[in-house]
């Protein structure tokens, strides 16, 4: 509108004629400013508004955010949004437009995707209220200096919690895996009935009640296993913009929860350059949430990893014959060397499972076409490097320690497999 008038009063330079005509349209626009100040700033809180955070995100999900806004306006209003969300986004162009009718409320609901734990901080919810004039906006401010704490990812544990369910273990990649012998204790004596297995037969209480006797067994329960995060520099690798540190996290998180519902310990042991935590394993309510809140403060300082440390706090406090699921990360044949011997003396006492990542960005290299002289250098390498995470596999199972070398997506899935396998096999 101001454009028109300005373009009004240039022509009227050569057109005289215009040049009231320009003064009565800027006469009129002055007017409808100050009508459209005094609808929008006559009266307080006009608008009010509300964003709904959550007691805490999940770390690496889509996490909902609704915004609630209530207009008191007598009139419909344009209100564009604009959220300051936390630093750790990288945001700067958030901004949305609703419509809200008079006297009505609107809600309006976005996801954040949060790849750090830690706690985030918002700052206002700023809203730029305009009328159907649309000459002034009216900023309301509201709920400034909230704060979420961004927790391992509770979202995916849930999701692969109904797992535990023998007859679901079939869904998300997971496999039904037969039992092998007895892989069961002792429960009680009863009377055989129809369809008990004749090889279950006590024939000393058979021949002491003169009525056919069977032992009958239920599954182990209470064994104890520890999920081992090594937390030192090879971890903080970045795979879709989450860390390998991450990954085991969210993994472990899922992974206990399945674990306690299948009646077992769970413990959790992290270790760097020296040792950064150890719950004892426990099948206790409370255990969840114990390893949650440490999962949340885990963190590295980008220092190498100590496994004789590791070893020798594994051999001063975990005395039972435990599972023990470690999460690392080997790039290089010798790095899995110097840590063979304290690998191989871990699995003498213990069921040792040794989990490491495929780099899958090599992949990609592995199955490209090299084009120049330059890329079949960085496809060579890449190869190597493929075959020396076969040749880890090979050499932990020559030594009998059992391996997970999976990519970081698939993390979670295979990890819940290899318990189950071990589970079947009666290992612990």
């Amino acid at each position: 509108m101001l454009t028109f008038i300005a373009v009004v009063y240039l022509l009227s330079y050569w057109f005289h004629s215009l040049f009231p005509l320009a003064g009565l349209l800027l006469f009129g626009l002055a007017v409808l400013f100050f009508l459209d100040c005094l609808v929008l700033f006559r009266g307080s809180e006009r608008i009010i508004a509300q964003r709904l955070l959550p007691e805490k995100f999940s770390n690496s999900d889509p996490n909902e955010l609704p915004v609630i806004i209530q207009n008191k306006y007598g009139f419909a209003v344009d209100v564009d949004i604009i959220d300051e969300i936390p630093v750790q986004f990288q945001k700067r162009d958030f901004i949305k437009t609703l419509h809200i009718p008079t006297k009505e409320s609107k809600e309006y609901t976005y996801n954040l995707r949060p790849v750090e734990r830690g706690e985030y901080t918002f700052g206002f919810l700023n809203l730029y209220v305009s009328s159907r004039i649309g000459l002034v906006k009216r900023r309301y401010r509201f709920e400034k200096d909230q704060m979420v704490k961004v927790y391992p990812s509770f979202v995916q544990m849930k999701k692969y919690a109904f797992l535990a369910l023998d007859n679901r273990l079939s869904l998300h990649g997971m496999k039904k895996i037969r039992r092998i012998g007895h892989t069961m204790e002792f429960e009680q004596i009863k009377e055989y009935v129809l369809g008990d297995d004749a090889r279950t037969i006590n024939w000393k209480a058979t021949a002491k009640r003169a009525s056919l006797m069977v032992n009958q067994f239920q599954d182990e329960k209470s064994q104890p296993i520890y999920t081992i995060i090594d937390a030192s520099r090879v971890m903080k690798m970045p795979f879709k913009d989450l860390s390998l540190l991450d990954y085991a996290i969210n993994s472990t998180l899922a992974f206990s929860n399945i674990a306690l519902k299948k009646k077992d310990k769970v413990g959790l042991l992290t270790f760097a350059e020296n040792i950064k935590n150890h719950v004892p394993a426990s099948s206790k309510k409370t255990q969840l949430n114990t390893i949650l809140e440490v999962l949340y403060n885990i963190n590295t300082k980008f220092l190498d990893s100590d496994f004789s440390r590791l070893y020798g706090q594994i051999k001063r406090k975990i005395t039972h014959r435990s599972l023990l699921l470690l999460y690392t990360n080997f790039e290089h044949i010798s790095a899995l060397e110097r840590q063979l011997v304290y690998l191989k003396a871990l699995s003498r006492k213990h069921v040792l499972v040794v989990i490491f990542f495929q780099n899958t960005e090599l992949d990609e290299l592995i199955h490209s076409k090299a084009k120049d002289l330059p890329s079949v250098y960085h496809k060579t390498i890449a190869q190597k490097s493929d075959y020396d995470k076969k040749v880890m596999i090979k050499t932990l199972k020559k030594h009998g320690i059992q391996t997970i070398l999976t990519k970081p997506e698939d993390l979670t899935v295979n990890t819940i497999n290899k318990y189950l396998e071990i589970k079947a096999k009666g290992l612990i």
